[in-house]
């Protein structure tokens, strides 16, 4: 068992935007609990100059900490991998463990061409994740009210993560999502709003533990009526009420990422994923 380490520098190294090794390399680091790690992403490393200083910048941190860094890489490019390949750290190069049985069981050589994952090659995907984004962000907070074209409408009481989380849905998934901050007027009235009422098979609601959402909301109004205990126990027990009434499925968002609850929706929802990352 480890006792005490150091900071320990971990470097996500692409020659592109850095997503993928980021996404990857993160989730295998959460597997180590009690560590600390220091992230630095070093990306568009799109030439033997640029894979040069790469090498120094990792040699320079493990100089500068006595540990050597762990490198995360998705380099494509065979050259400019073999030069990285020689910096002092530990090199986990994603590509090299995943498209070496890939050709091999294709019986097929793959392009090596970088900027595939994320370009716009595929010029329907990417209209279709803007064409989302700009629906969500049209339809956010009860603003727009286009929910004969959503494919989900996701309800709640303020602050429980429906903005961020159908803004992910249309980045990643080309998913037309809007949401519905439920009002104090909403809440006494005990119904589904009117607007959404035509709607109610789109529905998504929700909810996170009222000493979360407190936090939340302090932190945005400070001892203000809205974020206090009584207020937010309230509003999240009248609409949970509301949402079992009406068989609405609800979500608690306290212990996940927004990736997590954009999963989940689509899961339950059994929605149709217009794209994917």
């Amino acid at each position: 068992m480890v006792q005490s380490v150091s900071r320990r520098t971990v470097f996500f190294v692409s020659d592109q935007t850095g997503v993928t090794a980021e996404t990857m390399g993160h989730s295998l680091m959460t597997q180590f609990e009690g560590l600390e790690f220091r992230p630095v992403t070093l990306p568009f490393v799109s030439d033997v100059d640029k894979a040069r200083e790469v090498v120094r910048r990792i040699n320079r941190a493990g100089q500068d900490e006595g540990l050597r860094p762990i490198v995360f890489s998705t380099l494509v490019q065979d050259d400019l991998r073999d030069i990285v390949v020689t910096a002092d750290g530990l090199f986990l190069d994603f590509f090299a463990a995943f498209v070496g049985p890939l050709e091999r069981e294709l019986n097929t050589r793959s392009s090596h061409r970088a900027g595939r994952a994320h370009g716009i090659a595929d010029l329907a995907a990417y209209t279709a994740r803007i064409n989302a984004t700009n629906f969500a962000l049209a339809n956010d907070d009860g603003s727009g009210g286009d929910y004969a074209h959503a494919d989900v409408v996701l309800v709640g009481v303020s602050r429980v993560g429906k903005t961020p989380t159908c803004v992910y849905l249309a980045l990643q998934y080309g998913v037309f999502a809007a949401n519905y901050p439920l009002t104090e007027e909403d809440l006494e009235a005990g119904k589904i709003p009117p607007r959404l009422e035509p709607y109610r098979r789109k529905l998504y609601a929700l909810t996170i533990t009222s000493e979360r959402l407190q936090q939340i909301r302090h932190e945005r109004r400070p001892d203000s009526r809205y974020a206090s205990s009584q207020q937010v126990q309230y509003e999240l027990r009248t609409a949970q009420a509301m949402f079992a009434r009406y068989a609405i499925p609800l979500l608690d968002t306290t212990e996940c990422s927004i990736e997590e609850i954009a999963s989940r929706i689509l899961n339950t929802t059994g929605i149709e994923r217009r794209v994917r990352p």
